[in-house]
């Protein structure tokens, strides 16, 4: 992929003030895109802007929260209002959630997991569209989902469900879309985040036992090993592609 793969194209990254996030955000404004960093806080936000412009990037950091409409409609005024136009959605915010198990969950694990992957995915689908199908053939929207979201886990039932949810959905959206040229795909990734160094903190030996679940042997970087994907989604080279879950986890689940 070249510096200029994206160059002028304008791409929304949710949740883009850490981890995932932040790596696709960089890898987009590597190859030339306008990045606008979508965040529930500047304070997170505004610091990886600043960086990819450090670097000769183009990127601004909007106060978004995704789980209100207005607040995703807004972030899209704000984005074709400074960049000209919208040509890549990406919602990558989540919710970290403690483990549990369904005689265990409520509703203080299943509403904000609902808000930020359902309810998210579909504030950005819709307050995108019209600015993806003006972009035509160059339309992208990429939902971040997960591993667990395809294959289920014993540990975390309602983030599955959700990620679940957003995997349906694109799927949905790709037949929906396809006459209009946008593609809609998910990225589901084993990557290092706050939430999980979080997790290797409190457990050493978790880190090791993750690793050792991938074929590679090693967990991957979110602008090395994530962002990339995402780039290779958001070009011309995927064009063709749509309607599918990229599971980008070094080799730990194989089962598609």
């Amino acid at each position: 992929m070249t510096a200029a793969a994206l160059d002028g194209r304008t791409a929304i990254v949710t949740g883009a003030g850490q981890g995932v996030g932040e790596g696709i955000a960089r890898a987009l404004a590597a190859v030339g895109a306008h990045v606008v960093i979508a965040a529930r806080r500047a304070a997170t936000g505004e610091p990886v802007a600043a960086a990819i412009r450090a670097r000769g990037g183009s990127a601004v950091c909007v106060e978004t929260d995704v789980t209100l409409g207005p607040s995703v409609e807004a972030a899209v005024a704000d984005a074709v209002s400074r960049f000209g136009g919208l040509e890549i959605m990406v919602h990558n915010a989540y919710t970290p959630t403690r483990a549990h198990r369904v005689e265990d969950a409520d509703e203080t694990i299943w509403a904000p997991n609902a808000r930020t992957a359902v309810w998210g995915s579909f504030f950005c689908a819709r307050a995108a569209y019209p600015h993806l199908r003006a972009a035509g053939d160059r339309g992208r929207l990429i939902f971040l989902s997960s591993p667990a979201g395809v294959e289920g886990t014993a540990t975390r039932p309602v983030y599955s469900a959700v990620k679940g949810a957003q995997r349906a959905l694109a799927k949905s959206l790709a037949k929906e879309w396809g006459p209009d040229g946008i593609t809609v795909n998910c990225i589901a990734p084993v990557a290092e985040s706050p939430a999980l160094r979080t997790a290797f903190e409190a457990d050493p030996d978790l880190r090791a036992a993750v690793a050792s679940r991938t074929a590679l042997r090693r967990i991957g970087d979110p602008e090395h090993d994530i962002g990339p994907v995402a780039v290779w989604l958001a070009g011309d080279g995927a064009s063709f592609v749509t309607g599918q879950t990229i599971v980008c986890d070094g080799g730990s689940f194989m089962g598609l």
